[in-house]
């Protein structure tokens, strides 16, 4: 079932996407398709954008119903709902957008990797899609995407990761309400800095171990989705305009 309708049908999009590009180069494929993909899903990656930018707005009153209410679980709860609903805050839409990127990054990979490529597997084909005349795996020509070891575009992985975790925390900069105790200070401090510099060597260290394709497929997602903050934030900004 997860053969069925999910990698067959990135499959298909990835091989039709090979044969309208420029040479059959294949990093423009994945290019396309990523975005492709982001646009479907748009409103997932929207909703958990918002939500962030929602609970970080109302962090300081989270905060204050956990100490009031720290012997009462009903009443918590009651109230951080009702206070999530004012907000128009979704919790779980975090939760979504994550549950859609991890099995489109399994089938992308099963259709790059486990599929053979340059090769192509006719038999997962649907009748519509033709098998493109040329296949390129050098990215504009320089790039060998097949090749693990690629410390420059690992860089550029590293980079692009740790703007978006930059930009990230810049909401969290923006939306601080009220002045934390040191040890929650402390412990603020220490989840930014994973996030800041952590996760960015470590998507970096998986780039750099991994054939150049899931490099390129970072940088692309990295791009779409720090244009996708910037759509956002003009959205809401028009919105408290009104």
């Amino acid at each position: 079932m997860f053969h069925t309708f999910l990698v067959q049908p990135i499959y298909n999009a990835f091989i039709y996407l090979i044969g309208i590009m420029p040479g059959g180069d294949v990093g423009f494929a994945i290019i396309a398709l990523t975005l492709i993909i982001r646009i479907i899903f748009y409103p997932a990656f929207a909703s958990s954008i918002r939500t962030q930018m929602g609970m970080q707005a109302i962090q300081g009153e989270l905060d204050d119903i956990n100490t009031k209410y720290k012997d009462n679980p009903e009443e918590r709860t009651r109230r951080t709902m009702a206070l999530f609903t004012e907000h128009k805050v979704r919790p779980l839409s975090g939760f979504l957008a994550l549950l859609v990127q991890v099995p489109v990054f399994i089938a992308l990979y099963y259709a790059f990797f486990r599929e053979g490529l340059p090769k192509i597997d006719a038999s997962q084909l649907y009748s519509f899609v033709q098998v493109p005349h040329v296949v390129s795996v050098s990215f504009l020509g320089f790039v060998d995407l097949l090749a693990k070891h690629n410390i420059v575009l690992a860089a550029v992985v590293f980079g692009l990761q740790f703007f978006v975790a930059y930009v990230s925390l810049l909401r969290v900069k923006g939306s601080a309400s009220k002045v934390l105790s040191p040890e929650k200070a402390a412990a603020q401090r220490l989840q930014q800095q994973m996030m800041l510099y952590f996760l960015p060597a470590l998507i970096g260290i998986i780039s750099y171990s991994l054939p150049a394709a899931v490099g390129i497929y970072f940088c692309a997602g990295n791009v779409v989705s720090l244009g996708q903050e910037w759509v956002i934030r003009r959205q809401l900004n028009a919105a408290q305009k009104v």
